[in-house]
């Protein structure tokens, strides 16, 4: 059997395969290997999607060369998009919303004059692309999260069990578990009381 015809996806409008490195659970749905335009993890193991986990149109993995996404089982991740350098871990039972970004690196310098000699450069790269030495921070994300729409993850972040960031929120810090936090900086709302938070065991 050709191996590349083994990775297309039936149906897909795009043309392409889905990288050898990429782990599909059972029951796993990716919708499109245009999720893969941006990927060039060499890991063994560059992406991982769980069982039963849906993987929807919109959706980009801009994976670098030591990137790693892990996605836990039964997770509906809606047009998100995993700027990773490092590793994005996201848990069993999460709902990402649309237009989430999850970014473990900026991949710009922070100082100005840095970052413009840094853009003079990109017009020599094939394809353009920024080049930057700059350090990647994991992300965690919990078992049962829920993140609203057009949220952004920023590098280093660990968001706890059960907890939900609402929509068009900045997370800049660690979330604690069961916790409801919104905004930009995202802040604590209100703690999340259910049948699985501590305080109802």
């Amino acid at each position: 059997m050709n191996l590349a015809a083994a990775r297309k996806l039936p149906g897909d409008w795009h043309d392409g395969t889905v990288p050898a490195n990429v782990v599909l659970g059972d029951g796993a749905h990716l919708e499109t290997s245009y999720s893969f335009l941006l990927y060039r993890s060499e890991q063994p193991e560059g992406v991982r999607i769980g069982r039963g986990s849906t993987v929807s149109l919109g959706c980009m993995f801009d994976v670098g060369p030591r990137g790693r996404v892990r996605i836990g089982d039964f997770s509906l991740i809606n047009g998100a998009w995993f700027i990773c350098d490092a590793e994005i871990e996201i848990g069993d039972y999460a709902l990402i919303s649309w237009n989430v970004v999850f970014l473990d690196n900026y991949r710009a310098a922070l100082d100005a004059n840095i970052r413009r000699r840094q853009l003079q450069n990109v017009p020599a790269t094939t394809p353009r692309r920024l080049l930057a030495n700059s350090s990647p921070r994991p992300i965690r994300v919990g078992r049962n999260v829920w993140i609203g729409f057009d949220c952004c993850i920023l590098p280093g972040v660990t968001i706890g069990e059960g907890s939900v960031v609402g929509a068009r929120s900045v997370v800049a810090s660690d979330v604690p578990p069961f916790t409801l936090v919104a905004g930009n900086p995202a802040r604590f709302i209100r703690k999340i009381e259910n049948d699985e938070s501590p305080s109802s065991r």
